[in-house]
């Protein structure tokens, strides 16, 4: 049987227009009753995630914050465990740390960073993982690998919360996700991005089938752990309207699917309230997912969804 953890709401909020403004969208996604403020960590027009999740962190009291998600090509994870221990410890345990093998092509042809095939950043992802996990919880680690080298490095400051902050992988592809069922305590469904953007391409492992696939691999590679793991998904496109289907049939073709498949795929969330908390809920029975996270587009629009379902 899937497991149902009860439903928990994130909204993606990257980038504002000054201190101000930033804190306030902090204080209004607390305030309308998400769960998480997450914040991407691309190189383009957007805020450095670290520091913005520290400064959401300092205007806020209960919402959790998340990196979804870190690219581990652009932080090594001495680097990347000391900063998340770091939030963790000045927001009282509230971090929620991504982390994921990188893929936007425009970022690393922009700041000349080599862009490996997928499986050889996914390789280093793995390697990653278990080194960032030790020192966040404390360890003292030395590590001789293919990617990475330690010697007798020790986590500090040690993280709030134990044995470290909730870790966030998520992909589109098995390797990854195969990954992330072993090691995660969050599990990301997202389109697969080997394009290194969305568009027409990235359609046919958005669909409904596709995510069967996909959770698949999940279970195969957690185990028994399966049924503890929180699976989360990536809204690309969230509306409250009264039309659903028209939406689907304008956007659906430009992501490669039929209004049918754009109105079954897990990354999209279209329709009245009442019918989005009715997605929600047959999403969690056939797939698990009970995380999910919205752009700061509807921040306020799509806030009687989070009233409606939330914690159910």
């Amino acid at each position: 049987m899937t497991p149902r953890h009860p439903f928990r709401f994130g909204v993606q909020i990257s980038a504002a227009p000054d201190a101000r403004t930033w804190r306030e969208l902090a204080r209004t996604a607390e305030d309308l009753g998400y769960d998480v403020l997450s914040v991407a960590d691309h190189l383009d027009d957007q805020f450095a995630t670290i520091p913005a999740l520290m400064a959401a962190a300092d205007a806020t009291t209960t919402i959790r914050l998340g990196a979804m998600v870190l690219c581990n090509d652009y932080h090594h994870p001495v680097v990347l465990a000391k900063e998340a221990a770091t939030v963790d410890l000045l927001s009282d345990g509230r971090l929620e740390l991504g982390v994921g093998a990188g893929w936007q092509t425009s970022d690393y042809a922009a700041a000349g960073i080599v862009l490996d095939p997928p499986g050889r950043r996914v390789d280093r992802l793995a390697e990653a993982i278990p080194l960032i996990k030790a020192l966040l919880a404390g360890e003292t680690v030395t590590h001789d690998g293919e990617h990475y080298h330690l010697d007798a490095m020790t986590g500090t400051p040690r993280a709030s919360q134990r044995p470290h902050p909730p870790i966030v992988i998520g992909g589109g592809g098995k390797r990854v996700l195969s990954l992330a069922g072993r090691e995660a305590d969050i599990v990301g469904l997202n389109i697969n991005l080997a394009h290194g953007r969305i568009d027409e391409h990235s359609g046919p492992t958005a669909t409904a089938e596709s995510t069967d696939e996909k959770v698949a691999w999940i279970r195969a590679a957690a185990g028994d752990r399966f049924d503890d793991l929180v699976l989360q998904t990536r809204i690309h496109l969230a509306a409250v309207t009264d039309d659903r289907r028209s939406l689907a049939e304008a956007v659906g073709p430009a992501l490669g699917l039929s209004a049918e498949q754009a109105m079954a795929s897990p990354h999209g969330l279209a329709g009245t309230v009442d019918e989005i908390a009715e997605q929600c809920h047959e999403r969690r029975e056939r797939w698990g997912i009970s995380y999910i996270t919205v752009s700061a587009d509807v921040l306020e629009a799509f806030a009687p969804v989070v009233a409606a379902v939330r914690g159910t």
